[in-house]
């Protein structure tokens, strides 16, 4: 039995003490699963059963678990100066990291704005393009857009980006001029747009542009969009989309806000997934897979253009977090970004997607399986009720095939994922981006047992 220090049954503690982070908590009345370890791509919980992780955590554990380089260089940070902030002062790993990024970010992205995390960044590049509106002429320009069902953080501006109504509904009234536009799902795509992906990706990007002429060109600030989206299970941009997104943003002097909390750090292939899909933002926001999992930390990378209004004078971006770029956490970043250099982990994941997606598609023959979409090592599986229609669940149906069964059976089978019904009914896949086709394989053989008899089951 597993005991706290004040010697008490840890579930029992958990229960009474700990608040879980988008958890049931009636869903820990028996047993609360405790992951105590972690060694490459795998996982243990207190009971000493092996799980493979399949979801990096939270897409989050790129290089894999156990890599001692990585805590030895939080170590060694800390005996030499664990913390300073960036208020007025700069420090070492931060300057460096700050460079690094700069030189990893496309175009003229060269100003780094460092966060805890992924929601802060978002939030920060939200007021950012409020500040900058306002110095240079144009405060009206406040508005944001971004699409149905994405997901975007849960501070309370992040939270009014997000796209999703039943994740807002309990906090409202959110900050206001947040307003949405239909996604990329090609799988849910208007019937005459469904086998034409380039047609389907120019008509999901001028709702942008019709969006900005209905809210009024004078009062948009920026459009919040992920490379693939990742809330609904992984929407892939059609051809051209961002090429014509981009257009747009130029047309209206409208900001493009690429969001890869998820994406960046080789998850799609490259150290920012904007390369990937051809297009550059005027702000990248990310956080999650810097320190693959080690220690906190965010950023928001902004243009030269973005950040000439502070250059000079007596302007400052009056915003910061006590612990934004903290050493410890930029020294394992750096530590992280060296593995990936020196292991090629995005050149790994470049040539082994290709096979990660195969594996996923041979699913399709499930009757259960509609669809297998995403990129590089981030992956949705839709699960639906008829392949000929694409009838998806209902909310009830939905609740007892995911929460009812397919959860539990999917973590008892050994495979840590993520089923989801923000959509419709998904699988969620993003596994250490050190995979190779042994764990592409143990991850479908575990799907494929459980989803045929959830199959079964209805």
């Amino acid at each position: 039995m597993s005991t706290t220090p004040r010697g008490t049954d840890r579930s029992e503690a958990a229960r009474s003490h700990l608040w879980g982070h988008f958890t049931r908590q009636s869903a820990w009345a028996d047993d609360v699963p405790t992951i105590v370890r972690g060694q490459g791509h795998h996982i243990w919980d207190d009971q000493g059963r092996q799980y493979i992780d399949g979801l990096s955590g939270l897409f989050v554990v790129q290089a894999g678990h156990g890599r001692t380089e990585l805590a030895e260089a939080g170590r060694v940070q800390a005996e030499k100066l664990a913390f300073f902030p960036l208020w007025s002062y700069a420090h070492p790993q931060a300057i460096d990291l700050a460079e690094r990024l700069a030189a990893y970010a496309p175009g003229d992205l060269n100003h780094v704005f460092f966060t805890t995390g992924g929601g802060e960044a978002v939030e920060t590049a939200w007021k950012l393009a409020k500040n900058y509106f306002k110095l240079t002429g144009k405060p009206n320009k406040y508005k944001v857009i971004s699409r149905s069902i994405a997901y975007h953080g849960t501070t309370h501006g992040a939270l009014s980006i997000t796209g999703l109504p039943t994740l807002k509904a309990q906090f409202e009234p959110l900050v206001p001029g947040a307003h949405k536009v239909p996604n990329t799902n090609e799988y849910r795509a208007p019937d005459h747009l469904r086998d034409d992906p380039k047609a389907f990706g120019r008509w999901a990007a001028d709702r942008i542009g019709d969006a900005i002429e209905m809210e009024g060109p004078d009062t948009v600030a920026a459009v919040f969009l992920e490379p693939v989206q990742n809330a609904g299970g992984c929407f892939p941009p059609p051809p051209g989309y961002f090429e014509r997104v981009r257009e747009i943003c130029d047309q209206y002097d409208v900001l493009l806000v690429s969001d890869e909390v998820i994406c960046a750090f080789g998850r799609i292939g490259s150290i920012f997934a904007c390369d990937d899909f051809g297009y550059v933002p005027d702000m990248i926001t990310c956080a999650k897979g810097m320190t693959s999992g080690y220690s906190p930390i965010g950023a928001l990378i902004a243009s030269d253009k973005l950040y000439e209004p502070f250059a000079t004078g007596n302007a400052s971006f009056a915003h910061g977090y006590t612990f934004g770029g903290h050493p410890v956490s930029a020294a394992v970043a750096n530590a992280n970004l060296d593995l990936f250099e020196r292991e090629g982990i995005t050149t790994h994941v470049k040539e082994s997607a290709p096979a990660f997606r195969r594996t996923l598609e041979g699913l399709l023959d499930l009757p259960i399986v509609g669809d297998v979409r995403g990129e590089g090592f981030f992956y949705g599986i839709e699960l639906v009720k008829d392949k000929v229609t694409r009838e998806t669940f209902d909310d009830d149906e939905s609740e007892r095939l995911l929460r009812g069964f397919l959860s539990g059976a999917l973590f008892e089978a050994g495979l840590y994922c993520r089923a989801d019904d923000r959509g419709d009914p998904v699988i969620q896949l993003a596994p250490p981006l050190t995979c190779g086709q042994a764990e592409f394989d143990e991850i479908t053989g575990i799907l494929r047992s459980v989803l045929t008899e959830a199959w079964a089951r209805l």
